[in-house]
């Protein structure tokens, strides 16, 4: 825990991890006199998921264009699946699948012939280029559907096939951009699916996301952006330490509780109040019991409860403020 309550993000040592397929030190980039990163420090192992969070014009778009290949860092180390950039950006091509928020697909094609033009692009031979087709297609399920033109295809189908593209070569090293905007619940599971299967595999994945559970349930780790800085790195529950909040309980009440009602207990604190609308901080979950036979006991009647665990949500809150961020131009939002 770092002062003023931040979260402080470890300086990395890229060379330490011989698994480590991503390493950047000290990154920096500049677009014109806006500072888009300076100095990212990170780094992700085989096999590992790793989320990158922040808000709009954080830098996290710039971070995965720069390893990507894409953008040339100003300042800074960045090795990709073991190769240096941008002096070996060829070779690191080949060890890197990258799924942009925007699809890169062609529209007119059917599925399978978009997913071989993307393996004769990772310079797969003719017969690798078939047979790899065949299983990306039935790992995102769009088996059924491959020799269908693209331009009717719905947004999950787009996403799923989107991801396959970028999956096509069995990449060292994948870099997702928002994988799942705007899908299904059913395309998102198989999206998440097809993501783990490929990390148990041995492949590194940053995964770039505003979806807070989708970080939860897939990513060993989290690093948090915020005007191109690290401002948090770590494993939600340690993140979620850091902040050092406390859980809560809402209760809306038939009418409004006495001012005092709370007052014998301790390890309760009304934190917010409204007409018959409350929030309570509690020390532990222990003691959730007791706020509610303190309500009753005052003459509430109960009409609703709901308990919140501190997540990391609220740590993105913490770190980041809840000021708008409102979209910037596409080079100013990288």
């Amino acid at each position: 825990m770092a002062r003023d309550g931040w979260i402080a993000a470890p300086r990395v040592s890229v060379y330490a991890a011989v698994d480590t397929a991503i390493e950047v030190d000290a990154l920096e980039k500049r677009y014109g006199a806006r500072q888009a990163l300076g100095g990212v420090s990170f780094s992700v192992a085989r096999g590992e998921i790793v989320a990158l969070l922040g808000p709009n014009g954080a830098g996290k778009s710039t971070t995965l264009s720069i390893l990507a290949t894409i953008l040339s860092a100003d300042a800074g180390t960045v090795r990709v699946g073991g190769h240096r950039l941008p002096a070996e950006a060829r070779a690191a091509r080949r060890t890197i699948g990258y799924v942009p928020q925007r699809e890169a697909l062609y529209p007119p094609l059917t599925a399978r012939e978009n997913l071989r033009f993307f393996a004769r692009m990772a310079e797969l031979d003719p017969a690798t280029s078939r047979s790899a087709s065949a299983r990306v297609l039935e790992i995102v399920a769009l088996d059924g559907r491959a020799d269908e033109p693209v331009a009717g295809f719905s947004l999950g189908m787009r996403r799923r096939l989107n991801l396959a593209c970028g999956m096509i070569h069995r990449p060292r090293v994948l870099l997702l951009d928002e994988p799942t905007v705007g899908v299904d619940p059913q395309s998102r599971e198989r999206i998440f699916e097809a993501v783990a299967g490929l990390a148990s595999e041995g492949a590194a994945i940053l995964y770039s996301t505003h979806y807070m559970e989708e970080v939860e349930r897939l990513c060993s780790r989290v690093v948090l952006l915020d005007e191109g800085k690290i401002v948090a790195a770590g494993t939600v529950e340690e993140l979620v330490a850091g902040i050092q909040s406390l859980p809560s309980i809402r209760l809306t009440t038939a009418r409004p509780l006495p001012s005092q009602w709370l007052s014998k207990l301790e390890a309760a604190r009304v934190v917010r109040h409204g007409a018959g609308d409350l929030e309570i901080e509690v020390a532990g979950l222990a003691d959730v019991p007791a706020v509610l036979l303190a309500a009753v006991q005052a003459g509430g009647e109960i009409l609703d409860m709901r308990l919140h665990r501190p997540n990391l949500a609220d740590v993105f809150f913490t770190m980041t403020g809840r000021a708008l961020r409102d979209e910037r131009s596409e080079a100013e939002s990288r």
